[in-house]
């Protein structure tokens, strides 16, 4: 028999929303106590210099399992 660990970490993938998130969460059987975000930085050149810019986030819940 396996066991399911006590918390699991799930990520809004690219085309989900973040209800659709929750609820795949839910189907698996947890419940979410924590969000995170992390931000997604891309480098431009400009002007012989490399810029980092931010281009979007990562949005990361952990889970409990109920």
């Amino acid at each position: 028999m396996t066991t399911k660990p006590k918390k699991q970490k799930f990520t809004v993938e690219e085309n989900e929303t973040i209800d659709d998130c929750l609820n795949r969460m839910q189907a698996q059987g947890y419940m979410p106590v924590r969000r995170m975000e992390e931000p997604i930085f891309t480098e431009r050149q400009h002007d012989d210099q490399i810029e980092v810019v931010p281009c979007g986030r990562k949005i990361i819940f952990e889970g409990k399992l109920l």
